[in-house]
Protein backbone atom coordinates (compact mmCIF):
# COMPACT_ATOMS: atom_id res chain seq x y z
CA UNK A 1 0.00 0.00 0.00
CA UNK A 2 1.17 3.93 -0.55
CA UNK A 3 1.78 5.59 2.15
CA UNK A 4 0.24 9.48 1.51
CA UNK A 5 3.28 11.93 0.75
CA UNK A 6 4.02 14.58 3.49
CA UNK A 7 2.61 18.25 2.76
CA UNK A 8 6.28 19.21 1.26
CA UNK A 9 6.02 16.06 -0.79
CA UNK A 10 2.56 17.05 -2.03
CA UNK A 11 3.62 20.42 -2.69
CA UNK A 12 6.32 18.89 -5.27
CA UNK A 13 3.24 16.56 -7.00
CA UNK A 14 1.02 19.68 -7.35
CA UNK A 15 4.12 21.33 -9.17
CA UNK A 16 4.20 18.77 -11.95
CA UNK A 17 3.92 19.68 -14.97
CA UNK A 18 0.46 19.10 -16.09
CA UNK A 19 0.81 16.93 -19.20
CA UNK A 20 4.71 15.66 -18.76
CA UNK A 21 4.65 14.79 -14.80
CA UNK A 22 7.96 16.46 -14.97
CA UNK A 23 9.16 16.87 -11.31
CA UNK A 24 11.17 19.89 -9.80
CA UNK A 25 11.94 19.50 -5.93
CA UNK A 26 15.14 18.26 -3.95
CA UNK A 27 16.82 15.06 -4.59
CA UNK A 28 15.77 13.93 -1.13
CA UNK A 29 12.13 15.03 -1.81
CA UNK A 30 12.35 12.77 -5.14
CA UNK A 31 13.86 9.96 -3.44
CA UNK A 32 10.94 9.85 -1.14
CA UNK A 33 8.28 10.19 -4.10
CA UNK A 34 10.53 7.36 -5.59
CA UNK A 35 10.32 5.08 -2.56
CA UNK A 36 6.30 5.72 -2.13
CA UNK A 37 5.57 4.17 -5.62
CA UNK A 38 4.54 7.97 -6.58
CA UNK A 39 7.52 8.80 -9.20
CA UNK A 40 10.01 6.82 -11.33
CA UNK A 41 13.18 8.61 -12.50
CA UNK A 42 13.94 8.15 -16.24
CA UNK A 43 17.03 5.98 -17.23
CA UNK A 44 17.86 7.92 -19.65
CA UNK A 45 20.07 11.43 -18.94
CA UNK A 46 19.23 13.81 -17.86
CA UNK A 47 17.66 11.31 -15.55
CA UNK A 48 14.19 13.75 -14.68
CA UNK A 49 11.79 12.63 -12.14
CA UNK A 50 8.25 12.06 -13.50
CA UNK A 51 5.17 11.00 -11.64
CA UNK A 52 4.27 7.39 -11.91
CA UNK A 53 -0.15 6.78 -12.62
CA UNK A 54 -0.41 6.92 -8.76
CA UNK A 55 1.11 10.24 -8.51
CA UNK A 56 -0.95 11.49 -11.02
CA UNK A 57 -3.97 10.18 -9.23
CA UNK A 58 -2.70 11.87 -6.17
CA UNK A 59 -2.34 15.27 -8.06
CA UNK A 60 -5.65 14.43 -9.50
CA UNK A 61 -7.39 14.81 -6.53
CA UNK A 62 -5.75 17.65 -4.79
CA UNK A 63 -8.61 19.73 -3.94
CA UNK A 64 -6.63 22.98 -4.45
CA UNK A 65 -4.67 22.04 -7.98
CA UNK A 66 -4.81 25.15 -9.92
CA UNK A 67 -6.69 23.37 -13.32
CA UNK A 68 -9.61 22.10 -11.57
CA UNK A 69 -10.23 26.09 -10.25
CA UNK A 70 -9.00 28.55 -12.45
CA UNK A 71 -8.51 28.66 -15.90
CA UNK A 72 -6.41 31.71 -16.32
CA UNK A 73 -3.67 30.47 -13.50
CA UNK A 74 -1.54 29.56 -16.49
CA UNK A 75 -1.68 26.00 -15.58
CA UNK A 76 -2.98 24.27 -18.87
CA UNK A 77 -5.82 22.77 -19.41
CA UNK A 78 -6.88 20.71 -22.64
CA UNK A 79 -10.61 22.35 -23.52
CA UNK A 80 -13.04 19.03 -23.79
CA UNK A 81 -15.84 21.50 -25.09
CA UNK A 82 -18.94 22.94 -23.66
CA UNK A 83 -17.00 24.55 -20.22
CA UNK A 84 -18.21 27.52 -18.90
CA UNK A 85 -15.19 29.22 -18.46
CA UNK A 86 -13.09 27.88 -21.59
CA UNK A 87 -9.31 29.46 -21.81
CA UNK A 88 -8.62 32.27 -24.06
CA UNK A 89 -8.23 31.40 -28.30
CA UNK A 90 -5.77 32.80 -30.32
CA UNK A 91 -1.66 32.37 -31.21
CA UNK A 92 -1.16 32.12 -27.43
CA UNK A 93 -3.91 29.53 -27.02
CA UNK A 94 -2.39 27.61 -30.10
CA UNK A 95 1.63 27.56 -28.97
CA UNK A 96 0.65 26.74 -25.55
CA UNK A 97 -1.61 23.63 -27.65
CA UNK A 98 1.24 22.67 -29.25
CA UNK A 99 3.75 23.17 -26.69
CA UNK A 100 1.24 20.24 -25.12
CA UNK A 101 0.68 17.96 -27.68
CA UNK A 102 4.98 17.82 -28.14
CA UNK A 103 5.31 17.55 -24.30
CA UNK A 104 2.94 14.50 -24.59
CA UNK A 105 4.94 13.15 -27.48
CA UNK A 106 7.97 12.95 -25.68
CA UNK A 107 6.15 11.68 -22.61
CA UNK A 108 5.07 8.74 -24.76
CA UNK A 109 8.77 8.32 -26.45
CA UNK A 110 10.36 8.34 -22.82
CA UNK A 111 7.62 5.78 -20.94
CA UNK A 112 6.54 3.31 -23.66
CA UNK A 113 8.15 0.27 -23.26
CA UNK A 114 9.64 0.68 -27.12
CA UNK A 115 10.07 4.58 -27.16
CA UNK A 116 7.00 4.50 -29.48
CA UNK A 117 5.35 8.15 -30.21
CA UNK A 118 2.43 6.49 -32.53
CA UNK A 119 1.10 4.72 -29.31
CA UNK A 120 -0.76 6.28 -26.02
CA UNK A 121 1.53 6.03 -22.90
CA UNK A 122 0.06 5.18 -19.80
CA UNK A 123 -0.61 9.04 -18.52
CA UNK A 124 -3.26 9.46 -21.69
CA UNK A 125 -5.04 6.11 -19.98
CA UNK A 126 -5.08 7.83 -16.36
CA UNK A 127 -6.28 10.97 -17.74
CA UNK A 128 -8.19 9.56 -21.21
CA UNK A 129 -11.02 12.90 -21.58
CA UNK A 130 -8.20 15.56 -20.97
CA UNK A 131 -6.09 12.96 -23.48
CA UNK A 132 -8.28 12.96 -26.58
CA UNK A 133 -9.48 16.68 -26.09
CA UNK A 134 -5.47 17.77 -26.31
CA UNK A 135 -5.33 15.23 -29.82
CA UNK A 136 -8.08 16.89 -30.92
CA UNK A 137 -7.09 20.53 -30.28
CA UNK A 138 -4.18 20.11 -30.98
CA UNK A 139 -4.87 19.23 -34.86
CA UNK A 140 -7.14 22.01 -35.01
CA UNK A 141 -10.56 21.28 -34.53
CA UNK A 142 -12.58 23.88 -32.70
CA UNK A 143 -14.41 22.47 -29.39
CA UNK A 144 -17.84 23.36 -28.94
CA UNK A 145 -18.16 26.31 -26.63
CA UNK A 146 -20.03 30.39 -27.02
CA UNK A 147 -18.31 31.06 -30.14
CA UNK A 148 -17.93 27.83 -31.46
CA UNK A 149 -20.42 24.42 -32.38
CA UNK A 150 -17.57 21.55 -32.03
CA UNK A 151 -16.33 18.65 -30.38
CA UNK A 152 -17.11 17.76 -26.54
CA UNK A 153 -14.98 15.16 -25.03
CA UNK A 154 -17.10 13.19 -22.28
CA UNK A 155 -15.92 10.34 -20.10
CA UNK A 156 -18.12 6.78 -20.35
CA UNK A 157 -19.11 3.94 -17.95
CA UNK A 158 -16.46 1.49 -20.49
CA UNK A 159 -13.04 1.06 -19.27
CA UNK A 160 -10.67 3.37 -21.31
CA UNK A 161 -12.73 4.66 -23.33
CA UNK A 162 -14.37 8.24 -23.89
CA UNK A 163 -17.00 9.22 -25.93
CA UNK A 164 -17.07 12.11 -28.62
CA UNK A 165 -19.88 14.34 -29.79
CA UNK A 166 -19.48 16.85 -32.71
CA UNK A 167 -22.86 18.79 -34.57
CA UNK A 168 -22.48 16.38 -37.51
CA UNK A 169 -21.32 13.96 -39.48
CA UNK A 170 -18.58 15.51 -41.27
CA UNK A 171 -17.49 16.65 -38.20
CA UNK A 172 -17.59 13.85 -36.71
CA UNK A 173 -15.80 11.45 -38.87
CA UNK A 174 -12.70 14.74 -39.20
CA UNK A 175 -12.31 13.62 -35.19
CA UNK A 176 -12.49 9.81 -35.58
CA UNK A 177 -9.53 10.41 -37.98
CA UNK A 178 -7.38 12.88 -35.93
CA UNK A 179 -7.90 10.68 -33.10
CA UNK A 180 -6.78 7.29 -35.38
CA UNK A 181 -3.79 9.30 -36.25
CA UNK A 182 -3.09 9.98 -32.72
CA UNK A 183 -3.19 6.40 -31.80
CA UNK A 184 -6.72 6.14 -30.70
CA UNK A 185 -8.93 3.78 -31.85
CA UNK A 186 -12.63 5.00 -32.70
CA UNK A 187 -16.24 4.04 -33.99
CA UNK A 188 -19.48 5.70 -34.34
CA UNK A 189 -22.33 4.47 -32.73
CA UNK A 190 -25.76 6.17 -31.97
CA UNK A 191 -27.44 6.95 -28.39
CA UNK A 192 -30.63 4.73 -28.19
CA UNK A 193 -32.63 7.37 -26.86
CA UNK A 194 -31.96 10.60 -28.79
CA UNK A 195 -30.43 8.62 -31.64
CA UNK A 196 -27.42 11.15 -31.71
CA UNK A 197 -24.14 10.03 -33.42
CA UNK A 198 -20.85 10.27 -31.10
CA UNK A 199 -17.73 8.32 -31.48
CA UNK A 200 -16.49 6.02 -28.42
CA UNK A 201 -12.64 6.34 -28.34
CA UNK A 202 -10.42 4.50 -26.56
CA UNK A 203 -6.46 4.78 -26.63
CA UNK A 204 -4.75 1.34 -28.97
CA UNK A 205 -2.34 -0.54 -27.28
CA UNK A 206 -0.38 -2.26 -30.10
Amino acid sequence: MIRPPTAAQRRVIEDADPVTGRLRGTEAQLAALVKRGLAFRHPRPPHDHFLTPAGHRIREAVPEAPARTAPDTGVFAARVGGEEEPPASGPARRREVHSAWQGLLELRRMTNPDGAVDRPCGWERTHLVRAAALALEAAGHPPAGSDADGYRVRATPQPEAVAVYAPDARTLAACAATLERAGWQAGEYTEPRTRARYLLASPRRV
